[in-house]
């Protein structure tokens, strides 16, 4: 087994060794080598876990399942809070740490000159400074992005395909080192008259929308590192609703009853022996994902994206197209790899 983030040629590497893998988000940098990733996941049957342990926190299974039984009524608007990353300063080159091949470290992603505010401090963590930069990432909306949005396709009903149509507003840094979205706000639509907007205006969470009334979920005082996201003072309830009945209902044994896991990792270790599908499988993470990498894109370009969920490609948009893949860099990309 190997656990992995961020080098995906290695996970496709290990995948067709059939070592099972747990991947951290994202899935992927570009929705083209997320596609790869899934169907080789497919191809091997090795056991892939997704590292959105929200699935693994009941409050999230919960919340997905009062929606997908109607509990708020006609789903129509899904509001999902996530912030931006502030820019940073310039940053000289530095000598690569006799502990780090940088090279390999790069990846298939484009040479660039070592300063440790552009990769991780060599005393601490927090939030490293990879995270923040594009070549590495897409910054918040590919970061906390691919937790929340895969939390909310789960009420959603949506794990396996994606929007219609994409739109986006952000700021970018003018300089700096960081050059990662900051402010921003998507509006994504779904089939069945479903609207998801997300922003860091709105509190870090999800908050699913119905005729009947409304579900919050959000991790609440939970943290992963000290340097999540996450206000405190905001977060500290983790489940909520207009009609507090709507939490006291339960799920009943005829209606929909969504994958149960305790812990993240567990459930993959789980499922290594038995063989079965993880809550977190490659092709719901690349869904997620995708949709990350389009709100991207869409931030880029200032006009509204109609998406094809099943040929995963914009429709009439040349442009927008180009964007969904990107070349590898000799050896370590995808490009590089015998897939058959």
């Amino acid at each position: 087994m190997m656990i992995i983030k961020r080098c995906f040629s290695i996970l496709i590497s290990m995948a067709l060794a059939g070592k099972d893998i747990y991947l951290q988000k994202p899935t992927s940098l570009t929705v083209a080598e997320g596609r790869i990733v899934s169907d080789i996941i497919k191809k091997t049957g090795v056991i892939l876990q997704m590292g959105t342990q929200q699935r693994s926190s009941e409050q999230f299974r919960v919340a997905a399942e009062f929606v997908r039984n109607g509990r708020i009524g006609k789903l129509h608007t899904v509001k999902i809070g996530l912030p931006g990353d502030p820019s940073g300063p310039e940053a000289d080159e530095m000598p690569v740490p006799e502990n780090l091949n940088y090279d390999m470290w790069l990846g298939e992603t484009p040479y660039v000159y070592y300063t440790e505010i552009g990769v991780h401090p060599q005393e601490g963590y927090g939030r490293p400074g990879w995270l923040r930069r594009e070549q590495f990432g897409a910054g918040m909306i590919t970061g906390w992005g691919q937790h929340h949005i895969d939390s909310a396709a789960w009420g959603m009903d949506t794990e396996y395909t994606g929007p219609l149509s994409i739109e986006a507003i952000a700021e970018f840094p003018k300089s700096g080192l960081w050059d990662v979205h900051g402010d921003f706000m998507v509006k994504a639509e779904y089939d069945k008259g479903i609207t998801m907007y997300i922003s860091g205006g709105f509190p870090n969470g999800i908050r699913y929308e119905g005729t009947d009334g409304w579900i919050w979920v959000s991790r609440g005082r939970y943290v992963a590192t000290p340097s999540d996201p996450v206000s405190q003072e905001r977060s500290e309830q983790a489940l909520n609703a207009s009609d507090p009945e709507i939490l006291m209902s339960g799920i009943k044994d005829n209606e929909i009853h969504l994958y149960e896991s305790e812990e993240q990792h567990g459930n993959w270790l789980d499922c290594i022996q038995s063989r079965k599908e993880p809550i977190s499988p490659a092709e719901m993470g690349h869904r997620a994902c995708s949709v990350c990498l389009i709100s991207h894109i869409a931030m880029k370009l200032p006009r509204k994206l109609n998406w094809d969920p099943v040929k995963e490609q914009f429709i009439n948009d040349e442009e927008a197209n180009a964007m969904l893949s990107r070349p590898q860099r000799h050896p370590y990309g995808t490009d590089y790899i015998k897939l058959s």
